[in-house]
């Protein structure tokens, strides 16, 4: 456990051993959803750190006035738990908040993986109300769940049951009011750490126009890899995909023909 001040605990796990990579999660979900990536991160010498956000098991807390209350979490476990600067990975909305941390603390973010990374090119309405669909387990039926998961999350072909379980509504109502709170501005660029975007092939939510107004800001920075067969949930989509490429990008690796490689080698 973490004490993170302000009455804020952070509960935090680890798998495996090695250069540390912290890890963020989407939209009122947990740490979890990294179980697989982390996996095979640990048999080639990572060590993944999983805090779930305040919330969530054991972590606790008021509810964050902004994106940058969130950032200010993690800064706290890669200050209590680590003795240098690390990767970190943000995914969906986790890339909000990983963009705030490099952009609050960079001396403590050596890389940002970005994966489905939004936040600036507007999804459509059907997608929102598809996406705040989902996320309502327990008070919307799952044969309706499953359809607003397949809409938002979800590539064609792809299983959607998969994440019926495991949200949490009211953390996703704390953490849209932080991020509606919060100025894109501040934490777009993420601050000057370099920058891995994985886009994936068929994501409404975080679609490409985002990647496009990202590489226009930071140029050189960023490194765009595009993911094929996932959508906005591709974490249980491509894990053997999106493991290569934390791995060979958090490695120094950020030559975007060698990475796109490693990526399409491994699309199931």
């Amino acid at each position: 456990m973490v004490d993170a001040g302000n009455g804020v605990t952070i509960q935090v796990r680890t798998i495996g051993s090695g250069a540390p990579v912290l890890m963020i999660p989407s939209l009122g979900r947990g740490v979890d959803d990294y179980e697989a990536v982390a996996q095979l991160l640990a048999a080639q010498g990572y060590r993944s750190i999983l805090p779930d956000p305040r919330g969530i098991g054991g972590s606790s807390g008021p509810a964050p006035n902004d994106l940058f209350d969130l950032a200010r979490d993690n800064a706290a476990v890669i200050a209590q738990i680590c003795s240098g600067p690390v990767g970190v990975v943000g995914h969906a909305f986790g890339n909000r908040v990983a963009r705030a941390l490099a952009a609050l603390a960079p001396e403590r973010v050596e890389r940002v993986v970005l994966l489905a990374g939004g936040g600036h090119t507007v999804m459509s309405s059907a997608v929102r109300a598809a996406l705040l669909g989902s996320v309502a387990q327990g008070t919307k039926s799952d044969a309706e769940r499953l359809e607003d998961l397949k809409t938002a999350f979800f590539f064609e072909g792809n299983d959607p049951a998969i994440w019926l379980r495991g949200w949490y509504p009211a953390l996703a109502d704390r953490q849209l009011a932080a991020s509606e709170r919060t100025d894109t501005a501040r934490w777009w660029t993420a601050g000057r750490a370099p920058v891995l975007l994985v886009q994936a092939e068929g994501d409404p939510v975080a679609p490409a126009g985002n990647a496009e107004v990202l590489a226009a800001e930071i140029g050189d920075r960023l490194t765009l890899v595009r993911l094929r067969r996932a959508s906005h949930a591709i974490l249980p989509e491509q894990p053997r995909a999106v493991a290569a490429l934390i791995a060979h990008y958090m490695s120094g690796q950020s030559d975007r023909e060698a990475l796109q490689g490693r990526a399409d080698r491994l699309i199931v």
